[in-house]
C-alpha cells in the first residue's frame, strides 16, 4: 500500500473510531505527501517578482515550481536545482537578480522535495525513480514544459551540483552551461578497459573498509551518507526532540559561516583518519542522529536574532514543508546511490567530461568543496574541460546562495556575460 492509500485507509478508520488514539499516532507517522489540495505558495512568503506554481504531468509527477522572470515572453532561461535538505524556497534570493538581469529563471521542489507529488515517502518505496538519469528526465521535462529547447545554464547546490553536472554532462543541447555550487563534480563511473588480454589485479577485500575504521577510531565515528540510508535517520530528524524548527536551525547554523568550527582545508587522503578531521555533520559521532548532533551546536537566541539570511520567518517555511512531508524523500536519494541502482546505466557515458561552459562556486568555510579528497581537483583537471572559474565566496559556508546572496548573483551573471 502506498502513502496516498495509507493515509486514506487510516482517514476512513479515523472517522469511523475517532476515539481511538492509535489512529492519530500512526497518521502522525505517515508523511502527508499527496494531499491533493495542496496549493501554491502564499504571496507573503516569497520575495517581489516570484511566484508559485505548479507545472503537471512531468515525468510523472506534478512539479511545485519558483518562478521569476516570467512577466516578458521570449527570455533566455536558466533551471536551478536544490539539495538537501533543501526546497525550490532556497534560491530565492538570487531568483530577482538573475530575472532583472533579463532571463526566466525557474527552481522546481526536485522529485523527493516539498510541494512536488508523485513519489513515494515511504522508505520501503521502490528506489529507482530517484536513480540519476530519471532526474535527469524530469529536469528535460520541466524545461520542455515550458516550451524551451534549452537553458542557457543549469545551476545546483549540495545535492543538486552533481545532479546538475549530470545533466550538462548527457544533453549538452538542452543544457548549454552548467553552474555547480558546494559539491565537486566527481566524474562518471568507469567501464573496465583493456581486460581481454590484461585481466585487472584482483580487489583486495579482505580488510575492514574506511566505514569500519571510522567505527574503530579512539573516537568512534560513522560518515553521514551512511546514516541517511538507515531506517531510523528520517524518524531522528523528523521528530526531533528539540523540535523541527530547531533542528533545522541548528543543521543550518552548523553548516554556515556562522559557525566559527568552519575552517575547511584540503584532507591529504581518504582515510578513517583524515575523515574525522571534518565536522560532525560529515563525521558524526558513532552513537549521535543527526538530531543530537546539531543539538550540541545551535545558536544563541541573540545570534538567531540577528541571522540576516535565515531569519525566523523564512525558518518557518521549511519548517512547515519537513514537518508535513518528512526528510525521507531526500533521504531515498542517498540511499539510491548507496544502493548502487542506476550505476550500471550512468556506465553509457564512460570517458565523457562535460565540455561546455562551466563554474564552480562554494563558500569560504564551506566543507562540502573537500569532503571527498581528489573530487574537487578531479572536477578542475579532468571531469569539466571549460571551467570558466572556482570561486570561493568569503563569508558564506555551505548555504552560499542564500548566505552570500549578491557576490553569488554577480558571480553567476558575469559567468553568464562571458558565454557569448
Amino acid at each position: 500500500m502506498d502513502d496516498q492509500s495509507r493515509r486514506r485507509f487510516l482517514q476512513t478508520l479515523a472517522v469511523a473510531a475517532p476515539s481511538l488514539m492509535v489512529v492519530n499516532q500512526l497518521m502522525a507517522q505517515v508523511p502527508d505527501t499527496f494531499s491533493p489540495d495542496i496549493g501554491p505558495y502564499p504571496d507573503a512568503w516569497l520575495p517581489d517578482g516570484v511566484r508559485s506554481r505548479f507545472v503537471d504531468n512531468v515525468n510523472g509527477l506534478r512539479i511545485h515550481v519558483l518562478e521569476a522572470g516570467y512577466e516578458t515572453p521570449n527570455r533566455p532561461a536558466l533551471l536551478l536545482l536544490h539539495g538537501f535538505p533543501e526546497l525550490a524556497y532556497s534560491w530565492r534570493n538570487i531568483m530577482v537578480p538573475l530575472a532583472e538581469a533579463g532571463y526566466h529563471v525557474f527552481a522546481p521542489d526536485v522529485r523527493g522535495y516539498g510541494r512536488t507529488t508523485g513519489w513515494d515517502s515511504d522508505y520501503d518505496a521502490d528506489l529507482t525513480p530517484f536513480r540519476t538519469l530519471n532526474k535527469i528526465r524530469d529536469a528535460l521535462g520541466l524545461v520542455m514544459a515550458f516550451g524551451y529547447t534549452h537553458v542557457d545554464a543549469v545551476i545546483g547546490h549540495d545535492a543538486g551540483s552533481p545532479l546538475a553536472g549530470w545533466c550538462a554532462l548527457t544533453r549538452p543541447d538542452i543544457f548549454r552551461s552548467v553552474v555547480m555550487m558546494s559539491a565537486p563534480f566527481g566524474g562518471i563511473p568507469s567501464i573496465p578497459f583493456d581486460t581481454v588480454n590484461n585481466p585487472p589485479p584482483a580487489r583486495n577485500t579482505t580488510g575492514p573498509s574506511i566505514y569500519e575504521n571510522l567505527a574503530t577510531l579512539p573516537r568512534p565515528r560513522k560518515h553521514y551518507q551512511r546514516y541517511y540510508r538507515t531506517r531510523e535517520a528520517n524518524e531522528n530528524m523528523w521528530h526531533a526532540s528539540q523540535g523541527i524548527s530547531d533542528f533545522i536551525r541548528g543543521y543550518y547554523h552548523y553548516k554556515s559561516a556562522d559557525w566559527d568550527g568552519n575552517k575547511p582545508y584540503r584532507l591529504a587522503a581518504r582515510t578513517a583518519q583524515e575523515w574525522a578531521k571534518m565536522p560532525t555533520y560529515y563525521i558524526m559521532d558513532y552513537a549521535d542522529g543527526m538530531a543530537e548532533t546539531v543539538a550540541k551546536v545551535m545558536p544563541t537566541a541573540a545570534h538567531t536574532n540577528r541571522n540576516q539570511w535565515l531569519t525566523n520567518a523564512e525558518l518557518a517555511v521549511y519548517a512547515e514543508e519537513y514537518g508535513r512531508i518528512s526528510f525521507q524523500g531526500g533521504l531515498n536519494g542517498y540511499r539510491m546511490g548507496g544502493a548502487g541502482i542506476g550505476a550500471a546505466e550512468t556506465q553509457l557515458y564512460a570517458g565523457k567530461t562535460i565540455d561546455q561552459p562551466s563554474m564552480f562556486i562554494s563558500g569560504a568555510s564551506d566543507w562540502g568543496t573537500y569532503q571527498s579528497p581528489g573530487s574537487f581537483e578531479r572536477m578542475q583537471e579532468v571531469n569539466c574541460t571549460d571551467m570558466r572559474a572556482v570561486l570561493l565566496v568569503p563569508g558564506a559556508g555551505h548555504w552560499v546562495q542564500q548566505e552570500q546572496p549578491q557576490p553569488t548573483s554577480g558571480h553567476i551573471l558575469d559567468f553568464l556575460g562571458s558565454l557569448g
